[in-house]
């Protein structure tokens, strides 16, 4: 019965620490003029919600499978058709960073670099 008690605490801490990651990176996004706010997950929305044409994944670990968490941002990118798939990430104490895939980055670079010529 211990066990149980804990694994659901386990449980409970580490669905938080991926809520406040969640918050976090919304108000650096808002910070920085984007206009986001954290998902419902109840309501099938993405762990960020006003990116439009990126489906965020955010993921708050020391050691991140990175491959596997592409792969779900992808799915549910496909699921809610709501953007490319991106994984937002960062260690403890650690810089945010982003993964996409390298057709997203093409795409992004060359519309960037279209405005800076």
């Amino acid at each position: 019965m211990i066990k149980e008690a804990d694994n659901a605490r386990r449980g409970r801490a580490s669905r938080n620490k991926g809520a406040r990651s969640e918050r976090e990176l919304a108000a650096i996004l808002n910070d920085k003029g984007f206009n986001v706010h954290r998902g419902y997950v109840f309501h099938h929305q993405s762990d960020i919600v006003g990116l439009d044409g990126i489906h965020p994944e955010v993921k708050r670990v020391e050691k991140l499978n990175i491959h596997k968490a592409m792969e779900q941002a992808k799915e549910e990118a496909e699921k809610r058709q709501d953007g490319k798939p991106a994984v937002f990430f960062r260690r403890d104490r650690g810089e945010w960073l982003v993964c996409v895939q390298l057709d997203t980055f093409i795409e992004m670079y060359k519309a960037w670099r279209g405005g800076h010529e």
